[in-house]
């Protein structure tokens, strides 16, 4: 008969961007410790609140399954002697698994016979297998651990009970000397102690104490509520997910309010206002149905409504402070220059061997201009660029930005504006910060995306080029996301500028700078490699297979936007029968080219056949428009002319000995080859693809 199982841990609250991943894990490694154990069951569930994580076992069995095992023994020769008995070898073996030398059958593998014998291993019992479930919790990870009192075990916060039941009847076991028992406890002020009778009555008798144990029911709640707020005043509550998120994991019992702040605060930039609301008081701000911000904000409190009045106030009085301190800084902030400021990042530190904010804006603003003048921008477009590279970081020494960091360029946009600055280099100031996250927006004006490119690459070269590669989990430079911001915003933008030439501009300025720097040649590898990975890591994103990408970035990753076409339309093609012909002719082309790659140029005159002629004359014809093509960065018209080869291919291995005695006759044939093996590289190295793989 299947029974329920409940699991809670109780703890000090966690912090709320830990508890989605730990109730995740939670739910998994229990599911992953039933199936090692054989335990069959209906469903696991898992819940969560800031002061607990729980797991629920539907119908878990009450026994594991019983299974016969067949075990594998030493060689048959090894397990006989001359006359046939059974050697001591064979009995330990037979003895060591609760059989009898009458239990051996033999099965021959690879030509060898072996010994064998099936072994019955009966199901414990689930209750006694449970004792054992505190390996699950200990296994949870979490972002930051801590120790606490005396105790040897690191966790996110202490564990102050544990909750442990099989239908009803307490499993035995302990987790940093918290014994298991069948108590909880509801919600820190309004509930109490909670005694649980069996897994069924989870849920119903912590809500009774103010306790709403299902993190997606507590999101509803909060949703309902803030729709009955908006149907009520007739404004627009700005929710977004990520705030959601954190906020149902900060209570346990959600009630929704609202609140309200002085008009005059309005005229502080909206991107202050909402970040103040968001980031320091996890509030949701609120707009008019004419989308204008408003002096209403939506907080959620832990508990129920009783004195709502006094906690709407109490939240009030944070958020005038908060705005009062914002609205003194934007005023300070707005008395000085950018000169002023850009004065003042001469002091601070970019990093050690890198130098200064200034130093590195200093760089930016080179590196803008190479990059502005490869693009061939217009002379508008590459001032405006240099000038917003130049000032990127002033509001970095800003007060402002010293207590709202994540307005970092938001606040530059700003200030450069009201310095009457040019509307196209304020928005770059902001833009070049872009994307913040990897799946972020990107920059919308080009001034935004050559700065951005150049702020960030500047970063990565300069990080790698004195040893500060990403290992692991360690990116204290954030060098990996932006790595990637700079393939996304390649792409988007389809700039005719490959990665390497970004590269080698960058490392151009790194080469005459007066610091401590590796090995050129190395320095160079850990570049394209890092960028490689990235690449990779882009491309499989977008559902492309792992043999593609590294046909078409093995050697290089060239013109990114590109680059990612070849692949794409190699992943079609590959899945047309009419391609397979036209593969295996370039392929060979390929293989064969490898083996003598430094034969000499072609001499029409040493052709003998009138195969080789056709493949020369196909060749010299098909180069010119695959160029063409390859220049204008048309993949389809591109593959399409070097299937163009295919038949002429395959004509001149079928009337043609490459390979001859002739030296002569080989190296010119080689050379053809090769020449024809160049042409297919510019376009991918499709040697590397498993064309006869199914997908």
């Amino acid at each position: 008969m299947a029974k329920d199982v409940l699991v809670e841990i109780g703890l000090e609250e966690l912090p709320a961007r830990f508890i989605d991943d730990a109730e995740l894990q939670f739910k998994q490694l229990t599911e992953q410790w039933l199936t090692e154990l054989r335990l069959s069951f209906d469903l696991v569930e898992s819940f969560s609140t800031p002061r607990r994580l729980a797991i629920i076992i539907n119908g878990c069995a009450e026994s594991q399954e019983t299974i016969e095992e067949e075990v594998k023994g030493p060689a048959l020769k090894i397990a006989q002697d001359q006359e046939g008995n059974w050697s001591k070898a064979a009995i330990g073996f037979t003895k060591g698994h609760g059989k009898t030398p009458e239990d051996i059958y033999t099965k021959k593998i690879k030509d060898t016979d072996y010994i064998f014998v099936k072994k019955r291993i009966e199901g414990k019992s689930t209750f006694d297998l449970l004792q054992s479930f505190h390996t699950v919790i200990e296994s949870i990870q979490f972002p930051k651990n801590m120790r606490w009192a005396t105790q040897s075990m690191r966790y996110a916060r202490p564990i102050r009970w544990l909750v442990a039941l099989y239908d009803g009847e307490v499993i035995p076991f302990e987790v940093a000397n918290v014994q298991t028992g069948n108590h909880t406890f509801g919600h820190r002020f309004l509930g109490g102690t909670v005694l649980l009778k069996n897994a069924d009555s989870y849920q119903e008798e912590l809500r009774k104490n103010y306790v709403v144990v299902n993190a997606k029911e507590r999101e509803e709640i909060i949703l309902a509520q803030i729709k009955d707020l908006e149907n009520k005043h007739h404004f627009n509550v700005i929710v977004t997910d990520d705030l959601l998120q954190e906020v149902r994991n900060l209570v346990e019992y959600p009630t929704v309010f609202a609140g309200s702040f002085e008009e005059s605060f309005l005229n502080l930039p909206s991107e202050v206002l909402i970040t103040s609301m968001k980031v320091h008081q996890r509030y949701f701000p609120v707009k008019s149905n004419e989308d204008i911000l408003l002096s209403t904000f939506i907080g959620v409190r832990n508990g129920n409504d009783d004195h709502i009045s006094t906690v709407i106030k109490g939240n009030e009085k944070v958020i005038h402070a908060r705005l009062s301190d914002a609205e003194f800084f934007y005023k300070e902030d707005r008395k000085h220059s950018i000169d002023f400021y850009q004065e003042k990042l001469k002091r601070v530190v970019f990093q050690e061997k890198l130098g200064t904010i200034t130093d590195k804006v200093n760089r930016v603003a080179k590196l803008t201009t190479r990059l502005a003048k490869s693009l061939e921008t217009n002379e508008a477009i590459t001032a405006q660029s240099i000038r917003a590279a130049g000032i990127s970081k002033f509001d970095l020494a800003t007060n402002m930005v010293n207590e709202f960091t994540n307005l970092q360029g938001v606040i530059g946009e700003k200030y450069a504006l009201y310095h009457d600055e040019e509307q196209h280099v304020a928005t770059a100031i902001r833009e070049h910060y872009l994307p913040v996250q990897a799946n972020d927006p990107l920059p919308e004006t080009v001034e935004g995306a050559i700065v951005s490119v150049a702020d960030k690459l500047d970063t990565i070269v300069g990080c790698i080029s004195i040893g500060l590669i990403p290992t692991g989990s360690s990116d204290p430079y954030g060098l990996r996301r932006q790595a990637v911001g700079i393939l996304r915003i390649l792409e988007e933008k389809k700039w005719h500028i490959t990665l390497e030439d970004l590269i080698e501009i960058s490392r151009g300025i790194y080469r005459n700078l007066d610091i401590e720097q590796g090995d050129e040649e190395k320095i160079r590898k850990d570049l394209t490699d890092f960028f490689r990975l990235r690449a990779n890591h882009l491309m499989k994103n977008n559902n492309i297979e792992t043999d593609i990408i590294d046909a078409v970035i093995q050697k290089r990753i060239g013109v990114f936007h590109y680059t990612v076409n070849k692949a794409k339309v190699l992943a079609n093609k590959r899945n047309q029968d009419k391609f397979k012909e036209v593969n295996e002719s370039l392929v060979r082309v390929l293989n064969i080219a490898k083996k003598e790659p430094e034969a000499e140029e072609i001499n029409a005159s040493l052709f003998e056949t009138q195969s080789e002629k056709e493949l020369f004359s196909y060749f010299e014809e098909i180069a010119l428009k695959f160029k063409e093509a390859n220049e204008n960065k048309n993949a389809n018209e591109a593959i399409d002319q070097l299937a163009g080869l295919a038949k002429p291919i395959h004509n001149f291995f079928e009337n043609n000995m490459v390979m001859t005695e002739n030296i002569l006759i080989r190296h010119n044939r080689m050379a053809l080859l090769n020449k024809i093996a160049d042409l297919i590289n510019l376009y991918a190295d499709l040697s590397k693809i498993e064309w006869k793989q199914q997908f």
